[in-house]
């Protein structure tokens, strides 16, 4: 088993960084990496419906959609991530339990009573600190998962905070749980990178053949371009959501109240419709044309609704409300 820390707290590049030493390389793995602030949705997640985009807006977080299904996960620099990737058997690769007993143990020997329960979690007086999910590739499994360690918790909740009900759609929905640090249990101080070099000594204890790795210039030119084709677009980390609905009821500080009804497929915006005293009844058809066709992006509906003359087509409605009321 070859084992490394990464040195890079680009999210995009760590995740990218699970795919192509997946892919690309025959070895066992197993690394740690922590990422700056960033929302990390599963696959098959509907982003949209996942997150606090306003939130993530404002404060200027990243989102990025991993390989593995599960639900939608923070991340930060008081926040140390796992990956386990292994060959093993067809049909005997997926095991929570097992991959993720190096840190219970590592908790259990600082007096920490870790327990692994239900699927895939990781708790501590019945709060989770570690969610886990993962991805089958071949004869291969990648295994990873959070270990909330200090993280800003009052911010993971605030940037997880969702409405679910303005979607309809059929992407796996994130099972939020009471969630506690790591550092809270401790009962001397420790840093993050201490606890992770811990974790590391028991997992040599576990796998004798384990030896240090380093990315060469190579990996980092390919992950790179990896980062540039998938984990830093649109298309992926918002596009892939499977197809949806989404429903919206908006009231106006003039009086004017907006129904929506929009169809999504593929990132795609392919049907809109619109109910409201707001509405130009005659012109309305004519603006949903200019909206059929679009990303549901934030950015390319801001860019079309600037070239617009919206008073064409609503009654006292600004663009910066329109835009709130399409998301």
């Amino acid at each position: 088993m070859l084992y490394f820390i990464s040195s890079s707290t680009n999210p995009s590049f760590n995740i990218a960084t699970e795919e192509y030493l997946l892919k690309n390389y025959e070895d066992d793995f197993f690394f740690l990496y922590t990422n700056t602030p960033a929302l990390i949705v599963g696959k098959h997640q509907n982003t949209l419906a996942e997150i606090n985009l306003e939130k993530a807006e404002q404060e200027n977080i990243p989102v990025v959609r991993r390989m593995s299904g599960g639900g939608t996960v923070f991340h930060d620099e008081g926040n140390l991530n796992y990956c386990f990737i292994k060959n093993g058997e067809k049909g005997k690769l997926v095991d929570f339990q097992k991959y993720s007993q190096p840190i219970v143990d590592t908790l259990q020997a600082l007096n920490v009573d870790a327990k692994f329960e239900g699927k895939s979690d990781l708790t501590i007086d019945g709060k989770k600190f570690s969610g886990n999910a993962s991805h089958i590739y071949k004869n291969k499994v990648m295994q990873h998962g959070t270990m909330l360690f200090s993280s800003d918790l009052k911010q993971l909740n605030q940037l997880l905070k969702v409405n679910p009900l303005k979607f309809k759609d059929r992407g796996i929905r994130s099972i939020r749980s009471k969630v506690t640090n790591i550092s809270e249990y401790l009962s001397d101080s420790m840093s993050l990178e201490k606890f992770g070099q811990l974790i590391l000594e028991d997992l040599k204890t576990k796998f004798l053949d384990a030896k240090k790795f380093e990315l060469s210039a190579i990996d980092i030119e390919k992950i790179e371009a990896l980062m540039a084709e998938k984990y830093n677009n649109w298309e992926w980390n918002y596009g892939y959501s499977p197809n949806y609905i989404f429903e919206k009821l908006s009231n106006f500080p003039g009086g004017g109240i907006l129904e929506l009804s929009m169809k999504v497929e593929k990132g795609i915006i392919k049907n809109l419709e619109l109910f409201g005293n707001c509405l130009v009844e005659n012109q309305i058809s004519h603006f949903k044309t200019k909206l059929i066709g679009k990303y549901h992006d934030k950015t390319t509906i801001r860019k079309t609704l600037k070239e617009l003359d919206l008073n064409l087509f609503f009654h006292e409605i600004t663009d910066k409300e329109l835009l709130s009321a399409l998301f």
